[in-house]
């Protein structure tokens, strides 16, 4: 079975976030399950600074404004197809956004073409190769069925996997005109959404298959609450609507192994994690006093709950514990973190930006991570945590209910729990949870325990890429 992955970032050459994880995860996954999976990702600066080797296999005369080529590189164990199209992707900033953490306006461009290309692939027309199944991932490559169903590639089947609703590629009807889709696609059953253009509605309406990365997230955006406008479509799709929770790359992120560490170690040699916590301790500066160390490996937005972490940060310390932050995002909430750090020194540390091998010291060196996320359709940092004995503090929702057992007294005797969940994301509830955790850490027997419970958790993709394998077998049969 020959698949096409189609997705805005490809762990290892260009990350934001779980979907660059998920996509250079998810091929590899599925070779066991006879399925070939090659990834169109688009050619920012670090990627064709990476691809070495890089052969055109095909491209385009005029592809949104200047010619673009199609180029063919394995790297790292990824069968890649880049699209180069200098006039949409070389920028001096990130994927999405400039220096200045501005959308770049022709973003509606940049990514209608990442989707027309995959569209003209799957149609057979650009390179030497057709696959039987298109896979697209969140809004950046959800025009990618719509452009299927106007083309060569309509009898093809799709499969939409949503990783975060919230982000919907919504833009002014004004770009219409220029996407290159005949006059019908601006309707209520193509791309059209209360006068506007969005990406999202219209992979939605188009894809012959939509999953996300979660069972409770697809639950979830049935709701007003988690739907974000959308869950009156997706009611609709209901029948053709999966969750399958993510895994993560047991290859990657394997303490064992991990050459990013101070000192590998596995389940049966837990205390070996020390030299880990001391050289995070000498990372951010904390002093040596007892106490749990926290670890936040997040964007700092309101969605994944850092004003409600930022709140409660003085009584984290004043409990005794400690907290590294990695990560960036809201300048007020970086703010925030910022002064937690200057009115504790020694305590709290944070690094602004993303740091890969720092998080992984992160996870081998602290005790607990926290996820005190508002909502979260799967979530990666905390199946990195149990791998790593790095004890999960989630909120309960989405993934993060899904993949942590909550050590409530019944798992806690029956030996099952993995880590901590909390309800609601308010200031009291997780300073209720901090209490449940400092309580636990100081019953070491327990603690360990837990840690090594969550370290022997299959986070693997094993399971779920069976379960996407199943669901193309499945499309194909329809088609």
């Amino acid at each position: 079975m020959q698949v096409l992955s189609v997705a805005s970032e490809v762990f290892p050459l260009v990350k934001t976030g779980g979907l660059a994880d998920v996509a250079g995860a998810l091929p590899g996954a599925l070779a066991p399950h006879g399925v070939t999976m090659r990834t169109l990702m688009p050619g920012y600066p670090a990627v064709m600074r990476a691809i070495e080797g890089a052969k055109v296999v095909g491209g385009f005369p005029n592809l949104f404004g200047a010619p673009a080529s199609i180029l063919a590189v394995d790297h790292k164990g990824l069968d890649l197809l880049v699209l180069d199209a200098p006039h949409l992707y070389d920028r001096d900033g990130g994927p999405y956004m400039d220096r200045a953490g501005r959308d770049y306006p022709d973003n509606f461009r940049r990514f209608a073409g990442l989707s027309l290309a995959a569209a003209e692939i799957a149609g057979g027309d650009v390179i030497d190769w057709k696959p039987d199944i298109v896979h697209v991932h969140d809004w950046q490559a959800a025009l990618t069925p719509v452009y299927m169903r106007f083309g060569a590639a309509h009898q093809t089947p799709s499969v939409l996997t949503i990783h975060n609703i919230a982000f919907q590629g919504l833009f002014g009807p004004n770009v219409f005109p220029e996407l290159a889709l005949p006059p019908e696609a601006f309707s209520v059953d193509y791309v059209e959404y209360y006068g506007n253009v969005s990406f999202m509605k219209g992979g939605l309406k188009t894809a012959w298959a939509v999953t996300t990365v979660s069972p409770s997230y697809a639950q979830e955006i049935l709701t007003p609450e988690f739907g974000m406008g959308l869950e009156g479509l997706l009611a609709a799709r209901l029948s053709t609507l999966h969750g399958i929770v993510n895994g993560i790359d047991t290859d990657i992120w394997n303490p064992q192994t991990d050459a990013n560490l101070k000192t590998t170690y596995g389940p049966s040699g837990i205390k070996k994690r020390e030299a880990n916590r001391q050289a995070l301790s000498a990372r951010f500066g904390f002093d040596l006093t007892p106490g749990p160390i926290f670890c936040v490996v997040s964007r700092l937005t309101l969605q994944k709950g850092m004003d409600v972490l930022a709140e409660v940060i003085d009584d984290l310390v004043e409990a005794g514990g400690k907290l590294a932050v990695l990560g960036s995002g809201d300048q007020v909430l970086e703010a925030a973190f910022l002064s937690a750090a200057a009115r504790h020194p020694g305590r709290v540390g944070i690094v602004i930006g993303y740091d890969e091998p720092l998080s992984h010291l992160m996870q081998a060196g602290s005790d607990a991570i926290l996820i005190p996320s508002r909502f979260e359709p799967c979530g990666l940092t905390q199946l990195y945590g149990l791998r790593y004995g790095c004890v999960p503090v989630v909120a309960r929702t989405g993934g993060l209910a899904d993949t942590i057992i909550d050590a409530n007294e019944a798992a806690l005797a029956a030996g099952v729990a993995t880590g901590f969940q909390f309800s609601p994301v308010t200031a009291d509830g997780l300073r209720q949870a901090l209490r449940r955790v400092f309580a636990l850490y100081h019953d070491t027997k327990a603690w360990n325990r837990m840690q090594v419970q969550g370290m022997k958790s299959d986070v693997s993709w094993d399971l779920s890429a069976g379960r996407y394998a199943t669901l193309y077998s499945r499309l194909l049969a329809k088609g």
